[in-house]
């Protein structure tokens, strides 16, 4: 029994609508009822006092109660006896007795009762429905993210087209304040992009020429112009709605759980309702045996139990989302609560992917601004990764002309009449040239990228090293924060893996305090390091960057693709994270035990509910004078899917993001 199936084609609309005239014909009936005028002292007498109970309890039954008596027949058709049958079967007994009491056949009225089951089921549902429509609003949400129309540059200027029209290739404009229309790469002009509703990340990010931008983010100061690269269901935006929509459908271990109690409840509730009527009629109590057998099947009602896992399912998802956690797989995301080892992917996890200016030195006679300003401009013609590092660092190069690469040793230009080269080791061979001693001293020794600025000879006299750059794949600032944030929640192993050298591996596991590093490793080995702590009896966890990482994510118990905002369908992992920060998965963690424990408590107190309740219900303690009124069963049923709905509410406490308090 899913929940999603059970309320199929049901809206919060429908149920309210018919909570509000079931409420109106409920009030009359319960006033003009015999036994509530006796409990209260009062009297109410009109012609024709007798039908309004009939009358308005049949509309009640079949209007109000048609939900739950077609849900009672898709059940019997699919052979999954469960909430909507013991609903059913309640107010159908109900109504039966109540008519045949209205003919004379015998003297037991349940009009009243009757229709407040009904009327207090309704209300049941509504509130469930609506807050389960909530939680999966963040579908809608997402939906919205994106802007009716584009404003795309043609030979002509700029036209304003529907975002549907627009096709890979397409240059756009997006001006400050308006949302990016489509996945695509800058190529005109610089802003400050807010990605939160996306990344979960709450500073704008800098966003530049041949930067990647997704759809739905918000440019806040300056326009952009950027060519369409994804669109429609291809863009990340898309891929995000269908994780969330995937997740909010899938199940898990604890669903299965209810599914099966709420079987068995159908089955223990029959039985128990049959046995209570033939004790009740056999002790010549016809009447109490009526009453009673009502009462076991409504307070039998899994409604509280039906709402234990999916109302969790549903908030735990649409929080994720919000914060950036995607969950593509439920089993997934209860596994994480059990992690006891994060295993991560160097680059691109811990680190940023791409290297900086980390050392600068200088030789005596030269100033360390010197040696940024003549490297980055004899670099600031080459394309090379680690050239655009000095450029960065040198803020300002000095303008410089004819510029040549010198294939594998580096580049080499002219400033102000000066030749100057950039290179490595190979270079310095070539030149025959030997870096003055304590230059940079230490750098190559922690796997840094050690370039020599060279002045070459001319006028200036003979080629002679000026400077040096230390160049380091730079660790996220976010990532010592995420390694101390899993030791404090408890993970055992906190490890490593990368294909780069030992040394630069050794350096920043220090720099981090991480617990083991799996070195120079090549991507299709990396499973090999998961199935290594998986033989230690540890419970893996594997992030990565859901590429060269997609074996290794398959084989650990919970993959993790981090930093994919702009990839999102990567079938290899079961959470997406994305923003690359990886304190993400600490946020992970911390959902999973939230959400788990959630569950078991709803489930422990809808079963420990019904296993209390029925009893009672079946009249075991009458002798003690403790019995329980169909009327009063159908309010305690619902009280306890109140504090259900109220107990899953507080998953909203849960700190998943740094921003959060």
């Amino acid at each position: 029994m899913r929940q999603h199936d059970q309320h199929a084609g049901h809206d919060p609309d429908q149920f309210r609508r018919k909570l509000w005239l079931s409420l109106a014909l409920t009030i009359p009936i319960v006033v003009t009822s015999d036994s509530v005028m006796d409990w209260f002292g009062y009297s109410i007498d009109f012609p024709g006092i007798g039908w309004v109970a009939p009358v308005l309890g049949s509309i009640v039954f079949f209007y109000g109660g048609w939900p739950f008596l077609a849900g009672a027949v898709r059940e019997l058709r699919d052979r999954t006896p469960g909430m909507m049958l013991l609903i059913s079967m309640a107010i159908t007994v109900a109504y039966t007795a109540s008519l045949a009491n209205a003919a004379g056949a015998f003297d037991l009225d349940f009009w009243w009762e009757l229709a407040a089951l009904v009327t207090i089921m309704l209300l049941g549902h509504w509130q469930e429905l609506k807050a389960v429509g909530q939680a999966r609003g963040a579908l809608a949400a997402l939906a919205a993210l994106l802007p009716d129309d584009a404003e795309r540059v043609t030979a002509a200027g700029v036209e304003t087209v529907p975002v549907a029209a627009l096709a890979l290739g397409d240059v756009v404009l997006v001006r400050p304040g308006a949302r990016v229309p489509a996945d695509g790469r800058v190529v005109e002009g610089a802003a400050e992009v807010d990605e939160s509703m996306i990344t979960g990340e709450s500073r704008p990010v800098s966003r530049g020429p041949d930067d990647r931008v997704v759809a739905g983010t918000v440019v806040t100061d300056a326009a952009l112009r950027l060519r369409v690269d994804a669109v429609g269901a291809d863009t990340a935006l898309a891929g995000i709605q269908r994780l969330v929509a995937q997740a909010q459908a899938s199940g898990g271990r604890a669903q299965a759980l209810a599914d099966r109690f709420a079987a068995w409840l159908f089955y223990v509730a029959t039985t128990v309702g049959v046995l209570t009527f033939v004790a009740w009629w056999a002790a010549g109590d016809l009447d109490a045996s009526v009453s009673r057998s009502v009462t076991v099947l409504v307070i039998a009602c899994p409604h509280a139990l039906g709402l234990a896992i999916p109302l969790v399912v549903a908030l735990s998802t649409a929080l994720s989302a919000r914060a950036g956690i995607l969950v593509k797989d439920r089993l997934a995301l209860e596994r994480m609560r059990v992690v006891d080892a994060v295993l991560f992917d160097k680059t691109g996890t811990l680190t940023k992917g791409a290297h900086t200016v980390t050392g600068v030195a200088a030789v005596d006679g030269v100033t360390e601004q010197q040696v940024l300003r003549w490297g980055g401009g004899v670099e600031a013609d080459s394309e090379h990764p680690l050239a655009k590092a000095i450029v960065t660092a040198a803020g300002d190069p000095a303008p410089a002309t004819d510029f040549r690469s010198l294939t594998g040793r580096g580049v080499r230009a002219t400033i102000d009449g000066t030749a100057y080269a950039v290179g490595g080791p190979a270079l310095l061979r070539e030149l025959r040239l030997e870096a003055p001693a304590g230059l940079g001293a230490g750098w190559a020794d922690r796997g840094a990228a050690v370039l020599h600025l060279v002045r070459l000879a001319g006028d200036g006299g003979p080629a002679r090293v000026l400077g040096a750059f230390a160049l380091e794949d730079e660790v996220r600032p976010e990532a010592r924060e995420a390694v101390d944030e899993l030791r404090a929640e408890g993970i055992r192993t906190i490890a490593m893996i990368t294909g780069d050298s030992r040394a630069v591996a050794e350096a920043v596991a220090a720099e981090l305090g991480i617990d083991e590093v799996f070195a120079e490793v090549l991507p299709a080995d990396k499973d090999r390091a998961v199935a290594d702590l998986r033989a230690r009896g540890l419970r893996v966890a594997m992030v990565g960057d859901g590429v060269n990482d997609a074996p290794a994510l398959a084989r650990a118990d919970v993959g993790i693709a981090i930093g994919a905002g702009t990839d999102v369908a990567i079938e290899s992992a079961g959470v997406v994270l994305a923003s690359s920060d990886p304190r993400g998965v600490v946020g992970t963690i911390r959902l999973s035990r939230a959400a788990y424990r959630k569950m078991i408590q709803n489930l422990v107190w809808a079963a420990g509910y019904n296993v209390v309740a029925i009893p009672l219900a079946a009249g075991v303690l009458f002798w003690a004078g403790v019995t329980l009124s169909p009327a009063i069963a159908a309010v305690l049923m619902s009280a306890s899917t109140v504090l259900v709905a109220l107990n899953a509410q507080l998953l909203r406490r849960v700190r998943l993001t740094p921003q959060q308090p």
